[in-house]
């Protein structure tokens, strides 16, 4: 047995099952659990994955990024993660590229993708 065979042997019991593909440009909505002074709640962050990296399924992770009022805020999260409580897709916009970095600069007309149907 190979070390990558060992690693991918534990690491597949922290995985979440029925996960789907996320992709690079897809709108999603996060829903993470925030643990604060005892109590327990769900925040809500929705915006659109900008990257996606990771090679093993426990390392996977997506950048979102969201614009909120004149600044753009960026979060990264772990897709097999025990705070998040789901990921919802809400629509996916074509993109040719793997990272899509450059919409930071862009504003206005220039930041809009095209909705895949």
């Amino acid at each position: 047995m190979s070390n990558f065979d060992l690693v991918s042997k534990i690491q597949a019991q922290f995985v979440k099952p029925n996960m789907p593909d996320y992709r690079t440009g897809m709108e999603v909505e996060v829903y993470q659990i925030i643990n604060e002074w005892g109590k327990s709640r769900v925040q809500r962050f929705k915006g659109i994955i900008i990257k996606t990296a990771g090679k093993t399924a426990l390392e996977k992770t997506i950048t979102v990024r969201r614009k909120v009022g004149p600044f753009g805020v960026e979060k990264i999260f772990a897709i097999h993660s025990p705070t998040l409580e789901k990921i919802e897709i809400i629509r996916q916009f074509k993109v040719r590229r793997s990272q899509i970095g450059f919409i930071r600069d862009l504003t206005g007309k220039a930041a809009r993708l095209k909705e895949v149907k």
